[in-house]
């Protein structure tokens, strides 16, 4: 019955390309963008959301090999079956397999010294990459390919002629994990089960899997720390080295993973990919990602814009990952093993980076998962008793602050999701954000603000909070409950608290009052300071829930825009201590980094649009390229793509729950945004180029429209936006304060 529903799913993809023409968007993608410099992007193969991504892993070097591989590497160490896209944490790299030829190896090799292990040196010559595809022949004579489903990796092994070949599978490798528990057997000549148990960022990731081969095996010889076992089965810290009677000259191997049992392994397999046509998964995944490419229509004549932004959109739709086997099964942040759920399960949520940009995107091009991911989180909170900061795997890595998921579940419920239980929701919201074991939660229960002296990054933990305090405020509004708008819409207005009006900045305060002296607004240092990854200067301007009240600290229009002015030239040392994450900046703006992500949309609530779309033009056209080191920053699970695909449509919710979306400067001539219910939204620019940046006027349906903004229900609603561009500020449009952009859900 899967196999029909697949097929089935596969069937209208297809029809939906040949009706809205886009079977050519694939070959837009370039997969390397990001794969050099900071962006720590995935390489290899998966579909769309899926709980596989194979590729390959280089040597763990570091920060720039959290995805497991970078541009500049020349060793490849295997082939594992998960990886994380963009993070700036390392993880992942679960059950590596890796083919070589002549005699048994199973040490790795060193970066230095690869000659008496199983790594192999490559050359990007003899690579090809594309999201359903990876290819490479190493320089050991082994070609390898790789291609997906969603649960299941495919990898295909042609051997040199006349050299004795083998398969390691190595499940102590990782990329910057520990594997603690492992566990391989040789089930028939055709089969291998086993699981991996690791501890790193994800406190807890269980990865059970199974593998079938379409030529028998030989022999799986068993290795505990490199100390040779008998038998066909072994628990500890475990390598198997397989091996044939006549090595052929190609082998097939499919790979399942669950993050429950053997059994569900095998049940993954045996529905995704029951059979050994390659490349018949290679064409099923590209329709999957073409169907998810098909959703935005671009035309411009610039093609390495083209290639930019549909690379950016293949890499919002690696994460968030599934994390449910085909039966609805997987295991919970508390080790349990949840059974047939009924929605899509979804883990690698990076949230405090995504919610800015990517999840209200999500709520235009992706509404059908977007129930599901606020079920995933609700879950999570049944689970470990408060809502997700960063779950990955299974399990909460707690990194960042903010209990960012809060803004998800806003602004999925207010603008109108009903596939999730509201009342549960905002029950989930409120106990987490008065959870004494959250971050600083204490200290804001009973001081109103969170001590500098009493908590590390303190001022952007608490201003975080007020972020999310805003969405739970509208929520419960909407619901008719006042009491509880009025204390968490006052929560929300926090930032307040940290306002220094004799010097203009947010300043940390101490738990007597006073304010941290001495203060550099500049100096930023990383985990043990006032800001996360940021500074005085980035974090003065973080109040994306309420910007007209942080204009009114300034004391008016004026002095808040020469404020900003400011911030886009001021330069200075942040110090040694400061975080690598602050890249790409024009003066202290860094678009490298989150928190800056919102600033050059202020302008427009100030009433000058046209400095906002001015900025904007700069950042899409210098901070993103189509080459390797084509991201100034992380990728971050795709915040870093969304933002530019956004922008580049000229619009951005600055208030990422209230679906509101801010103009900027439309980057293509023309843009259409498949909707659901075979509706179409239109962003057309006219008179768009180079040198016509700005906006002289908008037509919303054919009629004049005079705000500098457009609501998420004039967008799913379709129709058209017309831009009339120009070479000069029309500094009339958005000026009255009733076209500004508001922080009130309308």
């Amino acid at each position: 019955m899967k196999n029909k529903l697949v097929i089935a799913a596969l069937a209208i993809c297809t029809s939906l390309m040949s009706v809205y023409g886009k079977t050519d968007l694939f070959k837009n993608v370039d997969s390397y963008i990001g794969s050099g410099g900071h962006g720590h992007v995935f390489i290899g193969a998966s579909v769309p959301f899926g709980a596989v991504q194979v590729g390959p892993n280089n040597i763990f070097k570091g920060w720039d090999w959290c995805s497991g591989y970078h541009y500049s590497d020349s060793i490849i160490i295997g082939f594992p079956q998960t990886h994380l896209n963009g993070t700036g944490c390392p993880d992942m790299g679960d059950i590596l397999f890796m083919p070589y030829t002549g005699k048994i190896r199973i040490k790795r090799g060193e970066q230095n010294n690869i000659s008496d292990g199983y790594a192999s040196y490559f050359k990007h010559k003899n690579e090809l990459v594309n999201p359903a595809y990876y290819s490479v022949l190493l320089d050991n004579g082994v070609k390898v390919e790789l291609t997906a489903a969603a649960h299941t990796a495919f990898h295909k092994y042609t051997f040199p002629k006349s050299n004795e070949g083998h398969i390691i599978i190595d499940l102590l490798e990782g990329n910057g994990d520990v594997a603690d528990s492992t566990y391989m057997r040789l089930v028939d000549a055709n089969t291998i089960y086993g699981y991996r148990f690791s501890k790193g960022w994800s406190p807890r990731n269980k990865v059970f899997f199974v593998a079938k081969t379409n030529y028998p095996l030989a022999s799986l010889d068993l290795f505990d720390n490199d100390k040779a076992l008998s038998g066909k089965d072994a628990y500890g810290r475990i390598k198997g080295v397989a091996s044939f009677k006549k090595t052929p000259s190609q082998i097939l191997i499919k790979v399942a993973i669950s993050s429950v049992s053997i059994n569900n392994a095998l049940n993954n397999l045996n529905a995704e990919i029951p059979h050994w046509n390659f490349n018949q998964v290679v064409s099923d995944a590209k329709v999957l990602w073409n169907n998810e490419l098909s959703k935005i229509q671009i035309e411009t004549p610039n093609n390495i814009r083209k290639q930019i932004f549909y690379s950016a959109l293949y890499h919002a739709f690696i994460t968030p990952s599934r994390y449910s086997d085909v039966n609805g099964d997987f295991r919970g942040h508390d080790d349990k093993v949840y059974t047939k759920v009924s929605h899509t399960n979804y883990s690698t949520l990076s949230l405090w980076d995504t919610y800015r940009a990517l999840n209200p995107m999500f709520t235009i091009i992706q509404p059908d998962k977007v129930s599901d991911i606020v079920n995933s989180m609700l879950g999570i909170y049944d689970q470990q008793g408060r809502l997700p900061i960063w779950p990955l795997a299974g399990g909460e890595t707690d990194c960042m602050p903010g209990y960012s998921s809060v803004q998800l579940i806003a602004d999925a419920y207010l603008k109108g999701f009903t596939g999730f239980d509201a009342n549960r929701a905002l029950v989930a919201c409120k106990k987490t954000a008065t959870n004494p074991k959250q971050k600083g939660i204490p200290y804001l229960l009973e001081q109103g603000y969170i001590p500098c002296d009493k908590l590390h990054e303190a001022t952007s933990v608490a201003m975080e909070y007020a972020v999310a305090d805003w969405g739970i405020a509208q929520m419960a509004k909407r619901m008719g409950r006042q009491s509880d708008y009025e204390y968490y819409n006052n929560r929300s207005l926090g930032f307040r608290h940290y306002f220094d009006s004799s010097i203009g900045f947010v300043r940390p305060k101490m738990a007597d009052g006073s304010w941290r002296t001495p203060y550099d607004p500049i100096r930023s240092v990383h985990g043990v300071g006032d800001f996360t990854e940021g500074n005085g200067w980035q974090y003065t301007f973080f109040a994306p829930q309420n910007p007209e009240e942080l204009i009114k600290l300034f004391g008016s229009d004026s002095k808040f825009v020469s404020k900003l002015d400011s911030f886009f030239v001021v330069s200075g040392d942040m110090g040694a201590e400061a975080s690598s994450d602050i890249t790409g900046l024009i003066g202290q703006y860094a678009h490298g980094n989150e928190p800056s992500h919102h600033i050059a949309y202020l302008y427009a609530f100030a009433g000058q649009q046209w400095k906002t779309a001015e900025k904007v033009r700069f950042i899409t056209n210098k901070f993103y390229s189509n080459h390797p080191d084509g991201l100034i920053g992380n990728e971050d699970c795709g915040q870093m793509s969304a933002w530019y695909i956004l922008s580049s449509m000229g619009i951005y919710q600055v208030n990422p729950t209230n679906g509101l979306f801010v103009f900027g400067s439309p980057l293509f001539d023309k843009v259409s945004i498949r909707l659901p219910q075979e509706k179409t939204f239109h962003i057309e620019a006219i008179d768009n180029s180079d040198k016509n940046i700005y906006i002289q006027r908008v037509e919303l349906n054919g009629k004049p429209y005079t705000k500098s903004y457009i609501l998420y229900k004039d967008i799913m609603a379709g129709g058209s936006l017309k831009f009339f561009m120009g070479p000069e500020p029309n500094y009339d449009f958005g000026k009255s304060p009733s076209d500004r952009p508001v922080s009130q859900v309308l």
